[in-house]
């Protein structure tokens, strides 16, 4: 659980209590009455497809996970939608100029309090580079594609769902909740939705 010990309006050390009218115990400020929401995080992210049909991936080159494959994504900023952070991301971890496409997959982790939202992508130069965050940018087949060294459990989903819809000539939004953590690293999160665990 987030927690907060004190007020970031006033300064003062908060209380942690169902406020009037809600259902939840919150971080709540005695001296002002500012309430301290905590939510999920939202990340962002695509799947670069060049006109070949090679898709860019990037080593990561920060933790954690460090040394396994993704494709770029982050956390949201402020101010910005969807697509134009996954876009952003992927001038960041790749250097790649990418415009985005429908989106390929909303995927739940609750047990992290994250939610991912993919895009599908298309490439408009074949440039990448190494940046601070990946060590490496490839542009790769399907049948290349690193399945057992994929950086995250929600990569692996949405990059299956990718294929999946391009060999079958469709662009659907398929959405996942990741039930719970795996014991360890290498398992894929148990599922409620869609099961494409290898």
């Amino acid at each position: 659980m987030t927690t907060a010990h004190f007020c970031n309006v006033c300064g003062h050390k908060v209380d942690y209590r169902v406020p009037e009218g809600d259902h939840l115990p919150r971080h709540i400020c005695p001296s002002c009455g500012h309430i301290q929401y905590f939510n999920p995080r939202i990340i962002v992210g695509c799947i670069p497809e060049w006109e070949d049909g090679r898709i860019l991936l990037c080593k990561r080159d920060i933790e954690p996970r460090r040394g396994l494959w993704t494709f770029p994504a982050g956390f949201m900023e402020l101010g910005e939608t969807t697509a134009e952070g996954a876009a952003r991301e992927s001038r960041e971890e790749a250097e790649a100029d990418v415009e985005m496409g429908s989106l390929v997959a909303v995927i739940n982790v609750p047990y992290v309090s994250q939610l991912y939202m993919i895009h599908r992508g298309r490439l408009r130069t074949p440039h990448h580079a190494v940046t601070p965050e990946s060590s490496e940018t490839r542009l790769v087949w399907e049948q290349d594609v690193p399945w057992d060294q994929i950086a995250f459990p929600t990569v692996y989903h949405a990059l299956k769902f990718f294929f999946a819809d391009r060999a079958a000539g469709r662009e659907e939004i398929h959405t996942l909740d990741l039930a719970r953590r795996p014991r360890d690293p290498g398992q894929r999160e148990l599922s409620t939705g869609d099961d494409l665990s290898p």
